[in-house]
């Protein structure tokens, strides 16, 4: 791995969970796990788990977000997933992320952020039930981009994101993407 948990720390410490009990919780789990853990981004860490990146991308006319069908959970969700060892940061595990599952390319400036939220993943494909702890970084697009063909991709309204059932550390993060 090329990410050093130490350059992650600060930007977890400095995130305002202010009014949000599920953020401040997740907040301080991952940045134990940042501190205690020898492999905090891979992977193959089970126990307690292993940090994960995600885009909560928004239109550039902010009334959108970019779901994805999550074939293994059978939800939407905000595109994300793992960290790889050739990941030179946690925004840039979320961009190369976005890219995989949607074709869109997202460039500009570094993002916030925008929530912090540690969930359970069920047992699966030989790997044991464990926790992601993910960090979510709001992107904002400057010009409107069509996700690839071959994905399972919406621009959502943020006034129908309940349609789609997302949980409430997203709809917390999308009120942040959206400040």
């Amino acid at each position: 791995m090329t990410i050093d948990p130490v350059d992650v720390l600060p930007v977890v410490d400095a995130f305002d969970t202010t009014d949000d009990e599920r953020a401040t919780t997740s907040a301080r789990q991952v940045m134990r796990l940042l501190r205690e853990s020898n492999a905090p981004f891979s992977r193959t860490s089970y126990d307690p788990g292993h940090v994960t990146a995600s885009a909560i991308v928004v239109s550039p006319d902010s009334l959108s977000i970019l779901l994805v069908y999550h074939e293994r959970l059978e939800r939407w969700l905000q595109p994300g997933g793992h960290i790889e060892p050739e990941d030179p940061s946690v925004i840039a595990a979320a961009r190369r992320e976005v890219l995989e599952e949607t074709g869109i390319q997202i460039d500009g400036e570094e993002p916030p952020l925008v929530s912090v939220d540690v969930h359970e993943i069920p047992a699966a494909r030989g790997e044991p039930e464990h926790l992601h702890h993910d960090l979510m970084f709001g992107f904002q697009l400057e010009t409107m981009a069509q996700p690839a063909e071959w994905t399972q991709t919406v621009w959502c309204s943020v006034s129908q994101l309940d349609r789609y059932g997302v949980d409430g550390a997203l709809l917390n993060g999308v009120a942040r993407a959206l400040r």
